[in-house]
């Protein structure tokens, strides 16, 4: 699993049938301090994330793990929204945190 933040979606009219239903979100990967590393992922959504939200997604055949994407051609899908992150006993990213930069808002717990 990996650390990304939605940034946007992904519209596609034209597709393989067994995609047809699913929502495309564009997602950034995150480093360790939870800041964008520029790559970005087309995934699967299979927990109704939204624009801004940190996410975990998994990848390659792993991808095809959940009940949304069992036996579907994809390569990567988002498998839960982050609330918060806490590493050796310091809160690194609370979504709750006023502002939302994942960055500014390490403090310990």
């Amino acid at each position: 699993m990996l650390f990304g933040k939605v940034r946007g979606t992904v519209v596609s009219t034209r597709k393989d049938a067994s995609l047809v239903g699913i929502r495309f979100l564009l997602v950034e990967e995150l480093d360790s301090r939870f800041g964008g590393t520029g790559r970005f992922v087309v995934t699967a959504d299979a927990v109704g994330a939204g624009p801004g939200e940190v996410v975990l997604y998994a990848s390659g055949s792993s991808a095809r793990l959940t009940d949304v994407t069992k036996d579907r051609p994809v390569d990567a899908v988002l498998i839960g929204i982050v609330d918060q992150v806490d590493a050796e006993g310091t809160l690194v990213y609370d979504k709750a945190a006023p502002g939302g930069d994942p960055s500014a808002q390490a403090r310990p717990r």
